[in-house]
């Protein structure tokens, strides 16, 4: 093992020369953040299995945001407003932030780094947004992958701040055929493929046939995804995000877009903490803080079938 592996943080340049951190820890799991979106693309366990999706045909060049991994969607949540869809945090160029403000945390991992984002002269431009936007994200002693973010509004003429926001992460999986989601049974979604109409979920687990792009409402601080065929089990655990973002886009989505693959759609799954019915409101010096932790494990099996309540009432 070379020196550079048994570091906990290093910052080296990836694809195309824009610049990475690398988050490493002493079992073996590992994340990358590139510094561009503050855009955590890769998430390995022990085993260096990737955790994480990201399309063969990603485009890692400015301005175009990178497709998978877990890009940001701030100030704006698709097309929740008047901004390019999912707002502008995924494509603008964050910097190390050499002396954060302290947090609490119940991790003592060193494999973790601290990004800040400001708006520049050309974000003001399109409105109030004056803020700064610190990202933690920390690699803890387990290979869980947690994310802090933190907005404060810090107009200086007395005008509040709106934004949503999405962690939205794409999951990497065996066969989308072959995965479900447990945690958000009978509650209300908003359906975006039918002009975000509002329907109530039916029946158990969720599971994938065709397109699904919904936002799930005053959902559970916990999510299972259960993937089936790699006896694998991802869990969300969130605070700050009381709406979860479910996509699949399918064969007919997957091939419009240039930086997807046509087949791609199959071995991957968004699940997205997010807050987006009700948009956040910050007055000035007022400060917002969404926390995501990602975490896979072996899915338990009773009588052949996977035991997602096991996993869901664990802690």
């Amino acid at each position: 093992m070379s020196n550079s592996e048994r570091v906990p943080v290093s910052l080296s340049q990836g694809i195309n020369g824009l610049e990475k951190v690398v988050l490493r820890e002493v079992r073996g799991s590992s994340a990358e953040i590139y510094l561009y979106g503050g855009h955590v693309t890769s998430w390995k366990n022990e085993h260096g299995e990737e955790l994480l999706f990201v399309s063969s045909k990603a485009i890692f060049k400015p301005p175009k945001a990178i497709r998978g991994g877990i890009p940001l969607c701030f100030p704006q949540f698709s097309n929740h407003g008047s901004l390019e869809p999912h707002g502008f945090a995924r494509n603008r160029f964050w910097s190390i932030d050499g002396d954060p403000p302290p947090i609490a945390t119940n991790s003592s991992s060193r494999a973790s780094i601290d990004l800040i984002l400001k708006p520049s002269e050309e974000d003001l431009k399109l409105g109030p947004y004056s803020f700064e936007f610190r990202l933690r994200v920390t690699l803890g002693p387990g290979g869980d992958l947690m994310m802090i973010s933190r907005i404060r509004n810090t107009n200086t003429d007395g005008k509040p701040f709106t934004f949503t926001f999405a962690y939205h992460t794409y999951f990497s999986v065996s066969d989308i055929n072959e995965v479900r989601i447990e945690g958000l049974e009978t509650l209300d979604y908003l359906d975006n493929l039918q002009n975000k109409e509002r329907f109530t979920e039916q029946g158990d687990a969720i599971t994938f046939e065709s397109e699904v792009d919904k936002i799930y409402l005053s959902t559970p601080t916990k999510i299972a995804i259960l993937d089936h065929e790699k006896k694998r089990t991802f869990v969300i655990r969130k605070d700050g995000l009381p709406d979860a973002v479910v996509w699949s886009p399918w064969d007919k989505k997957a091939k419009a877009m240039v930086d997807f693959g046509d087949e791609e759609y199959k071995h991957m799954l968004c699940v997205e903490a997010a807050a987006v019915e009700k948009p956040i409101t910050l007055k000035p010096g007022e400060e917002w803080r969404g926390r995501q932790e990602l975490s896979a494990v072996p899915s338990s099996y009773f009588s052949g079938q996977l035991d997602p309540q096991r996993v869901l009432q664990s802690s």
